[in-house]
């Protein structure tokens, strides 16, 4: 698996991948991949509650024909495939399905492939969910034309995705809550080296209003979070991964990395890590009037 800056995604940027249908398999995973798995479940355990709370709240229901863009390590996929039954079908996506590619089944299709070039029938889905991917996804006004040209009129999209503008420390070590803000610096000039806006999440209800997207309903979930806490943990898994690339940005030290990762530790410091963005809206069912 090659290195990347995605923070969330089990993505590979330079890599170029062909749609292809992925067979049930299970893959003996290297130390890097299960260290790998193990983030992307952190992530699962933390925001798949509020995610499938906004996937509910669209009425998914037997039946019903549902895409997953950045499976990750596949519980929403599974989960939604099990809502719509063996009448419904989720098609679950990634770039790297190696870590769902034993979810395969009858009613849950696994495919390899980049959303930007996903070869599927248009309006074939009621239903696409996607979180933390677009920020990844410089040209994200290509991917999201994609999902809506798969989605059916009347179909729902819920998109999820972070604002790192409203990180900061609050409350822990002078010393360390210093270094905290100089590895969100960090954070940010990674994002903005790659033409990536790291406040990307906050930008979603404009951009759906701009697409005419009708039933918008947004949430802004920003976690005061302790150490110690799962989206505490997962920002400092992805510090100990992305060591290299916050010190390449110049903004911040590796000492400054180590002390991050502490307060992340510490029952006692207190921190917004980011926020998260969850938008959900409907396509329109017939074409507007110019």
């Amino acid at each position: 698996m090659s290195d990347s800056t995605y923070i969330f995604a089990n993505s590979q940027p330079e890599k170029k991948v062909e749609s292809k249908t992925v067979e049930p398999q299970e893959f003996k995973l290297t130390e890097t991949e299960l260290k790998e798995l193990a983030r992307l479940q952190a992530i699962e355990r933390v925001f798949d509650p509020a995610s499938r709370q906004r996937i509910q709240a669209t009425g998914i229901s037997p039946n019903w024909c549902c895409l997953e863009v950045g499976a990750g390590a596949g519980s929403i996929a599974r989960w939604m495939a099990e809502i719509v039954g063996e009448n419904g079908k989720v098609v679950a996506v990634d770039l790297n399905t190696r870590f769902v590619a034993k979810l395969a089944r009858a009613n849950l299709e696994v495919i390899e492939a980049d959303i930007r070039h996903l070869a599927l029938k248009s309006q074939s889905f009621d239903l696409i969910h996607t979180r933390y991917v677009l920020i990844h996804v410089p040209e994200f006004q290509i991917a999201l034309a994609k999902m809506l040209d798969l989605l059916k009129p009347g179909g729902w999209i819920v998109i999820e995705e972070p604002d790192f503008s409203a990180a900061r420390a609050i409350a822990g070590n002078e010393a360390a809550c210093q270094s905290m803000n100089r590895v969100n610096e960090a954070i940010a000039q990674m994002f903005a080296s790659r033409g990536m806006d790291y406040a990307f999440g906050i930008k979603l209800p404009t951009i759906f209003q701009q697409l005419n997207l009708q039933e918008l309903s947004v949430e802004n979930d920003t976690p005061l979070a302790p150490g110690g806490s799962g989206i505490a943990t997962v920002m400092k898994m992805s510090a100990e991964r992305l060591t290299d690339k916050y010190i390449a940005t110049g903004k911040a030290t590796q000492q400054d990395i180590e002390r991050y990762c502490q307060i992340a530790e510490d029952p006692q410091s207190w921190a917004i890590y980011y926020s998260t963005i969850g938008a959900t809206a409907r396509k329109s069912k017939s074409k507007v009037k110019s």
